[in-house]
């Protein structure tokens, strides 16, 4: 029999909020994360917004010391896991370590070192390179220093996926529960890539807005006057657990996790399939390892990152799947006040997701002024809105063709 797995603790780092219950108080007040870059120098840039987490400080989630031996999105997992393992009260030093483990993915991983040592090497000549670079560099930083952090000895590696890398790597600690290898993960994705590099890269590409007038009205999910994404930083962790287990020690469930499913467009290396074909075998093999049918849905937080080609191609997935309830669906991105923070944006969400189902509240997509005509579905235009939410879906699309849903639903005891 496959084991049930429930979520016990959340934490983020998000450009509008470093702390979980602000993060959906500021959502839910229509607030933009987005504003003139302050972490890296724009003067040449053609982009020079984005959502940075200008005010994040790794605090005490990570010892003084420890703080220059570790690349940013890795001392932003440090943060968001402890805020989880805190809500989940788990003290892993009376657990079995080889039944808990740490799954943490990364779009790209340690940019800012990456870009750091090279300027060492190419200026100062390789004496000059950090013998740290390596280890705040590679992408299973994040997961390797949360295991020793919690002496974490069960399932634990990164998984990168471009913008999809959190639902995959939640998808991959939801299995590792489920068939028995493992009763407790540490799950989600961290991102920093807002670097020179980072923001010319995704800029001379055009993937990236350019109202560098309005910074807070440039991610626009779903309206006629898209004209892409914003680049944003963050992270999202969340405390995974096999219910028995969960219930055993008297945690606090916060939401079960229902289904999973992936797949992979295998068209174009950056650009979605126009007919939303991956998009929507992800869903629906989401939906059939849930076992529940798209009409249960009451609740989507879409893909949706402001892209003329990805929010048009999400909603056609949409109504390939949902049919007759694509249009009585709840729908919002939550892209329109973060902007899109690569990988670690599904991880945030489904936080987000879980919170709608706690509340009963639809966060809104803001900046959804003037609603494009091929996208025509409830998308949750300006405002919240209320309504019950049993089970949510969380989509999330990455550069590679790569697609991934998660669904979880409210937990009733």
């Amino acid at each position: 029999m496959r084991r049930r797995v429930v979520v016990t603790g959340m934490g983020c780092v998000t450009p509008l909020a470093n702390q979980v219950d602000l993060l959906w108080e500021r959502i839910l007040a229509g607030k933009s994360g987005i504003h003139p870059l302050t972490i890296v120098d724009t003067t040449h840039q053609k982009v020079k917004f984005g959502g940075d987490c200008a005010d994040f400080e790794p605090g005490d989630s990570v010892e003084a010391k420890e703080v220059k031996r570790l690349d940013r999105f890795v001392l932003f997992a440090m943060h968001a896991a402890k805020q989880a393992v805190l809500q989940s009260g788990i003290d892993f030093s009376k657990e079995d370590s080889y039944r808990c483990g740490a799954i943490l993915g990364s779009g790209i991983g340690g940019l800012n070192e990456i870009e750091e040592q090279m300027f060492r090497l190419f200026s100062k000549g390789p004496d000059r390179v950090s013998p740290f670079t390596i280890p705040k560099m590679m992408l299973n930083a994040a997961g390797g220093n949360v295991g020793i952090a919690y002496g974490l000895r069960g399932p634990n590696f990164a998984v990168a996926t471009a913008c999809a890398s959190s639902n995959n790597a939640m998808g991959d600690a939801l299995k590792a529960i489920r068939y028995d290898e493992a009763d407790v993960m540490v799950t989600g994705a961290s991102e920093a890539a807002i670097t020179a590099i980072g923001v010319a890269g995704f800029s001379n590409m055009k993937a990236l807005s350019t109202r560098n007038d309005a910074p807070e009205k440039a991610s626009r999910p779903f309206d006629a006057d898209r004209d892409g994404f914003v680049l944003s930083e963050g992270c999202g962790v969340l405390v995974f657990e096999e219910l028995e287990h969960a219930k055993t020690r008297g945690a606090n469930i916060l939401a079960e996790i229902i289904g999973y499913g992936g797949s992979c467009d295998a068209g174009h290396i950056t650009a979605p399939d126009a007919e939303g074909r991956g998009a929507s075998r992800a869903m629906l093999n989401a939906l059939r390892d849930a076992s529940v049918d798209a009409s249960a849905v009451d609740y989507i937080n879409a893909h949706g990152t402001s892209t003329p080609l990805g929010d048009k191609a999400e909603t056609i997935a949409v109504k390939s799947v949902f049919g007759e309830s694509a249009r009585r669906v709840a729908i919002s991105s939550t892209k329109g006040a973060l902007g899109h923070a690569l990988g670690a944006s599904g991880s945030i969400e489904l936080i987000l997701s879980i919170l709608a189902c706690q509340k009963g509240v639809i966060p809104p997509t803001i900046n959804l002024e003037t609603p494009d005509p091929d996208c025509d579905l409830n998308y949750t235009p300006l405002v919240p809105g209320e309504r019950a939410v049993n089970i949510a879906m969380s989509n999330s699309f990455g550069f590679g063709g790569h697609n991934a849903t998660i669904i979880c639903n409210r937990w009733n005891g």
